[in-house]
């Protein structure tokens, strides 16, 4: 069984700009670090004209598609009846993309599938990350 989630979904870019562009987005999920999801973004959907990833909690996102979800850098919440809103807050500025919820909840319950929500702590490797702690010590 793998241990790695990706899903690609198509994002829609609010702009100041009337129209909204559609980029692309890989949503990811892995089992070594099972509180957190990612969202990559390709180089030509970005400022600096390279792949941007932004880590955030699996519980804020799915928190994120039933109800405003989030204070720091990365926000959530339901926008009309199929779309979630996401947005990222950098120090660049804000950048706010749009989500069919839809493939929101399918990766959602992929990710559910892999390791379920509340048994988190089963998959971390405590020894391993108290080891590479250390070692970044010495």
């Amino acid at each position: 069984m793998s241990t790695v989630i990706e899903q690609a979904v198509q994002a829609r870019l609010v702009a100041s700009a009337p129209r909204m562009e559609t980029v692309p987005a890989t949503l990811r999920y892995d089992r070594g670090d099972p509180y957190a999801v990612s969202m990559a973004f390709p180089p030509p959907a970005t400022l600096e004209g390279v792949e941007v990833s932004w880590a955030f909690s699996r519980e804020l996102l799915a928190q994120g598609v039933d109800g405003p979800a989030g204070v720091g850098d990365v926000r959530v919440r339901p926008y009309c009846y199929d779309r979630t809103v996401v947005e990222f807050h950098a120090t660049e500025g804000v950048a706010v993309v749009h989500i069919r919820t839809e493939e929101l909840r399918r990766f959602l319950e992929r990710s559910q599938h892999l390791v379920p929500a509340g048994r988190e702590h089963h998959y971390l490797d405590w020894d391993q990350d108290l080891a590479q702690l250390l070692d970044d010590y010495t």
